[in-house]
This record gives structure tokens, sequence and C-alpha cells, in this order.
């Protein structure tokens, strides 16, 4: 039975159902993951989850060690990712509170060690992007959500921007120009990073709030939806993960 892997993002440094069997610190080629590898059991599936930005949330998204992160996963056995992240809707049809299950993404981000070619003895490699999310991952998420009561958006493109900051109106008008739908800090590299090591990846995206200059109070509307948009994504992984033991 494979194991899956759980990134959890903003709003989600724990998973509420995981029958946590042991707490593993791991070391890589590439220096220290964002925190202990959480190993368990979901709906009887073997797990493991690791906050991207630390617990507590202390790792900015332009400091947190994706190459260590996603090496870790797969030397504890992970071949298949979901990766949460908490993302801002640019478009009206991406409201605060939904979940979306992107499958395309824009990487704006810039100085963040990207790829795994060029050292510890790794051959250089030209991965396959064009599809940067696995289409059976995304399927079984979108098949789940009817079981877990949610509904959820299937497809969006993701910019993914540098941060901390939020971003300028003008730079979420340049983005909804470029065609994305939603925008994250956290998207990339990681999912070029489980590329390069084969694992199966895909997103939950989680809309918090509305982009730069699509709303008044970006803040406020954070605060508001993380919660419950969280607790959405945890009924939607377990609707997974029940799915598979069937």
């Amino acid at each position: 039975m494979n194991t899956l892997g759980i990134i959890g993002g903003t709003g989600l440094p724990g998973f509420d159902g995981l029958q946590l069997q042991r707490r593993e610190t791991a070391t890589t080629p590439w220096g220290t993951p964002s925190g202990p590898l959480l190993r368990g059991r979901i709906a009887d599936r073997p797990v493991v989850f690791l906050a991207r930005h630390g617990a507590p949330h202390t790792l900015a998204p332009h400091a947190v060690n994706y190459r260590a992160n996603v090496w870790a996963l797969r030397e504890a056995g992970v071949r298949e990712v979901i990766a949460i992240n908490a993302v801002g809707g640019i478009g009206d049809e991406y409201p605060p509170g939904c979940l979306v299950i992107p499958d395309q993404l824009i990487d704006y981000t810039w100085g963040r060690e990207h790829s795994y070619c060029g050292g510890a003895g790794r051959v250089l490699q030209h991965i396959d992007f064009t599809t940067p999310y696995s289409a059976a991952l995304r399927e079984r998420l979108l098949r789940a959500a009817p079981r877990a009561g949610l509904e959820v958006i299937d497809g969006a493109v993701y910019g993914v921007t540098q941060g901390p900051r939020l971003e300028t109106a003008a730079e979420i008008d340049r983005m909804a120009r470029d065609g994305c739908g939603i925008v994250g800090m956290t998207g990339m590299p990681e999912a070029a990073l489980a590329r390069e090591l084969e694992l199966d990846y895909a997103c939950c995206a989680v809309v918090v709030n509305r982009a730069a200059g699509r709303g008044e109070d970006i803040h406020g509307e954070l605060e508001r939806w993380v919660e419950s948009g969280m607790a959405a994504v945890r009924r939607l992984v377990q609707a997974v993960l029940a799915e598979t033991v069937e």
C-alpha cells in the first residue's frame, strides 16, 4: 500500500484525524526539512505529514527548504503528495472559501533552489513539465469531493509569487492577463521538485481572500476563511484515503 505524503501550508500546521505513530527527524543532502515528518494513519491508510512553514508557522515562502522537504518525503517511502496551499482568488469564479484543484501554474518566483540537478551527484535532467500536476491524483481529489459533501473547482492556473509580501493591484492585473485564476507563494519549486523525483503530485488550493485590487479587506478575509477552508481540506483528504482502501 502506497504511503501518501501531505504537505500542509498556511492554516494547516497539523492534521486532525491523523493517528500519529511517530515523529521522524530527517536529514537530507539538501539540508534540513521544515520540521519533523509525522508518520501515522488516516482512514487506515499510511500517511506522512509535513508542515511546509514549520510548526509553529515561522518559515517565509522564499525561505522554505523545498528540496529538503520533497527529498525527505521520498526517502520516507512517499510516492504520492497532496500539497495544501492557501491562495488568493483573482477571478470572480474563485471566491473566498472555495477549494480549487489547479491544473496549471506560472512561476513568478526568483532565487529559490529549484532543482536537484548539479549537486549531490545528480545528473542533469530536463523534466517534462507540460502538465505540472499528476492527472491521476487530481482525478482522485475531484472524485472524492462529492463523497465528502464538498464542491471543488476543477482547474485553474496557479500564479506563484515570491512573497512574503502580498502583491500589488498592478501585479494581479498582469497575472490576470497571463491567465492566472489564483495566486499563492508556495506552489513552486515544490511541484517541479516532485516531478524530478518521479512523485505523483497534486495541489488542493484553498481560496482564503480576494487578490489585491479585487477586494477591500485582504487580511480580514484571510482570518475569516482559513479555518473553515482547512476543515474542508481535511474532509477531502480523508475521503480520498477512504476511497483508496474500499
